[in-house]
C-alpha cells in the first residue's frame, strides 16, 4: 500500500507542476476569444461613429443652405430643444470633429489590439479553423472532448444528428 500512496503522491506532484508552467489550452483559447472579441466591438463602434459622422454631415450640408435666421429643433440628452440654425451650426461641426477624433482613436486601438492578438497567436501557437492544417487539429479536439465528457456530450450528439 505505501508503494500506491507513493506513486499517487508523485502524479499530483507531476500535474500541480504542468499547471504552474503555462496556461491550459482552455485559458488560452478564452483569452484568444476575449481578445478577438474586444477588436470586433471596437470595430463595431468605430462603424457606428463613422455612420454618426455621415449623419452630421448630411445636416451640416442642408443646414448650410437655409437663412441662419431660422429655427431648428435640435435632441439634447433627449429633449428637443429649439434654436436657430446660427446657433446650431458650429455645434453640429464641433461635434463632428470630435467624433473624427474618437474614431481615430479607436482606429490606433484596434491596430494595436489587431498587434496583441498576432503576437498572442504566436506565443501560444494558435490556429484558426480554416486555415490549413488547422481544420484537422480542430476535428481531433472534439473528438478527444466528446471522449473525455462521458455520455452526455456523445449521446447529446446522436441524437441531434
Amino acid at each position: 500500500m505505501a508503494a500506491n500512496s507513493g506513486s499517487t503522491g508523485s502524479k499530483s506532484s507531476s500535474s500541480a507542476g504542468g499547471k504552474q508552467s503555462g496556461p491550459s489550452a482552455e485559458q488560452v483559447v478564452a483569452t484568444f476569444q476575449r481578445m478577438r472579441q474586444e477588436q470586433r466591438s471596437m470595430a463595431s463602434k468605430a462603424a457606428e461613429l463613422e455612420m454618426e459622422i455621415n449623419e452630421h454631415s448630411l445636416v451640416i450640408d442642408t443646414l448650410k443652405e437655409v437663412d441662419p435666421s431660422r429655427k431648428c429643433f435640435r435632441l439634447v440628452g433627449g429633449v428637443l430643444v429649439e434654436r436657430t440654425v446660427k446657433e446650431v451650426l458650429p455645434a453640429l461641426e464641433t461635434n463632428k470633429e470630435q467624433i473624427s477624433k474618437i474614431i481615430e482613436s479607436i482606429n490606433t486601438q484596434m491596430q494595436t489590439k489587431g498587434r496583441e492578438l498576432t503576437e498572442y497567436r504566436e506565443r501560444y501557437n494558435i490556429r484558426l479553423v480554416g486555415e490549413g492544417e488547422g481544420e484537422a487539429q480542430g476535428q481531433s479536439a472534439t473528438s478527444s472532448r466528446d471522449s473525455e465528457g462521458g455520455g452526455s456530450k456523445s449521446g447529446a450528439g446522436v441524437l441531434v444528428s
